[in-house]
């Protein structure tokens, strides 16, 4: 099922919807232009949805903040035709190794090249070149809008909508409004939301670099953290020519950053050389930026309130230690588009979004325990809780029978039925004329996906109300044959078996509705979900 025909009536709407449309300017407005507001503006704006972005600087970023995109993410990206067009500037990383100061390797975290989503578990990249991506496909989508330069000064909704007043004196309204604009945001400012402080707070120097030779050529590790007490390291090659250098800082340093978090003392070019030199000269690269951040972690106490929803870091921070910062934010608005697009299409009510914070809070708060706590054994700073870490991680290490890989936690409760809140998987089928990853062969939004011997337990009622749902039913099987796509490498067979299931419900963010070894159940939970008149 593709963006475009996933639903038959584009239109849709309640009598007092179509009121408050004649009179706005937009179905949604999203504050912040980074990549998480314009992957939700790219998502609603293929969805047919009238979007605005509104930016308070007058360009894009244009320099280097985060680094690593995950095999979920590259999905998401692949859904939004630019996976291939990325692809040349991304660098799939097999490995993260942290090691003691020695050099001694305590842990390496090992990554696939073909994951669960069909591509890489871990790409490093260049987010200036990401950006520069999401803003054409934003430019080329006639109903999305982007404004540059349009800083929002306040914020009021009614029944009806949200009104966003700007600086040059005009507003803007929308029927909804989501802030995707960073970790001091103006709209979870506006909506009086405080925040949970897990714990951790540390402040960074960020030393980032064009290459004037390959990396590898230049000798520099890839992705490496060393846990020296004298200065925690982190060292990350992030794109073809680009490199970085992460140190954290002393108390007196720290003291000395501004206001903005810029490091004055750290800026000045002989301290950075100084810092870098054993890995690199001025002769072997310019410095492109220098920063300090300080790493946090923080979760906003309400992602949504009446029209207006928090995504990205707006709502969460966490340190950088799994890198999954802006892979979070991609998976928030994943679960924001499908379900605003639900609503504003009249199918489903309002309250379905207060399921987006209910699955994703759990989720993101799992992801930053597990980054604090590996924060914490590379940062320690007393030698001998150091040397108590490296004999108890080496030890840990040399007694592990598989690689070590980091596993994301499912979704919370929400608009899930049993068997719900997994990460689907996503491999190579054929339907005999094609062959490729499972998404661009039948696209995506809601999906059942049926082992074949499995499918004459859906009944046709059922398959005909899918269909007419817009729901793309999937025989699975060895080979293709009418509804059914031959499974090629068996990706998606062994998956439903792996999970008790010969049917699973899959939702458009690619997350598992309902699935279970009876699949007419599956596929009448899913009718239920789509069709609440149902379970009346």
């Amino acid at each position: 099922m593709t963006d475009n025909n996933r639903r038959t009536d584009n239109n849709r709407r309640t009598d007092n919807n179509r009121q408050y449309e004649s009179a706005s300017r937009a179905d949604v407005a999203i504050v912040g232009c980074g990549p998480v507001g314009m992957t939700l503006a790219a998502l609603l704006g293929r969805a047919g949805h009238s979007v605005v972005v509104l930016e308070r600087h007058s360009s894009l970023y244009g320099l280097p903040r985060a680094a690593s995109l995950d095999g979920e993410t590259m999905r998401t990206l692949q859904g939004l035709g630019l996976a291939d067009e990325l692809a040349h500037h991304l660098r799939a990383q097999d490995a993260y190794e942290w090691r003691n100061a020695a050099g001694d390797l305590l842990i390496r975290q090992e990554f696939r090249d073909v994951g669960a989503s069909g591509w890489a578990d871990l790409y490093l990249f260049h987010q200036p070149t990401l950006e520069a991506a999401l803003h054409s496909l934003c430019a080329s989508l006639p109903n999305v809008d982007i404004r540059l330069g349009a800083k929002v000064t306040g914020l009021a909704q009614d029944r009806d909508g949200v009104t966003l007043d700007l600086a040059d004196g005009t507003s803007l309204g929308a029927r909804y409004v989501v802030g995707c604009d960073g970790g001091n945001s103006f709209v979870r400012g506006a909506l009086g939301i405080d925040q949970d402080d897990l714990g951790f707070s540390e402040p960074w120097l960020v030393c980032d670099f064009a290459l004037r030779r390959p990396a590898a050529e230049l000798g520099l590790p890839s992705m490496l953290q060393i846990g020296d007490p004298e200065e925690p390291t982190t060292i990350i090659t992030t794109a073809a020519g680009h490199q970085r250098f992460c140190y954290l800082l002393d108390a007196d340093d720290a003291e000395d950053a501004d206001d903005d978090g810029d490091f004055e003392r750290a800026r000045a070019a002989d301290r950075v050389w100084s810092r870098v030199g054993r890995y690199l000269s001025r002769d072997d690269a310019d410095i492109v930026r220098t920063a300090t951040y300080t790493f946090q972690s923080l979760v906003a106490r309400r992602w949504r309130v009446g029209r207006v929803l928090l995504a990205g870091d707006a709502a969460h921070q966490m340190p950088p230690f799994l890198g999954q910062g802006l892979c979070s934010g991609i998976r928030d608005v994943r679960n924001i588009a499908f379900k605003v697009d639900l609503v504003l299409r009249g199918e489903q009510g309002a309250e379905v979004l207060d399921t987006y914070q209910s699955e994703r809070e759990p989720h993101v708060r799992g992801v930053t325990a597990t980054s604090m706590q590996l924060g914490r054994q590379h940062t320690l700073r007393d030698p001998a809780l150091v040397r108590e870490r490296d004999v108890t991680l080496m030890a840990r290490r040399a007694a592990l029978q598989e690689p070590e890989r980091i596993r994301l936690p499912d979704l919370g409760p929400g608009l899930l039925a049993s068997g719900g809140g997994r990460l689907s998987v996503q491999g190579r089928v054929s339907d005999g004329r094609r062959t490729g990853l499972l998404d661009d062969v039948v696209g995506g939004g809601f999906r059942l996906l049926v082992a074949e011997q499995a499918l004459r337990r859906v009944s046709p009622a059922s398959l005909a109300s899918l269909g007419e749902l817009g729901v793309t039913v999937v025989g699975l099987g060895a080979s293709a044959a009418g509804a059914v796509l031959a499974d090629l490498d068996g990706t998606h067979l062994r998956w439903l078996s792996d999970i008790g299931a010969t049917a699973a419900a899959v939702r458009p963010d690619n997350y598992v509705y309902a699935a279970g070894p009876d699949a007419g159940t599956v596929a009448d939970r899913l009718l239920a979900a789509l069709v609440p008149d149902l379970c009346a």
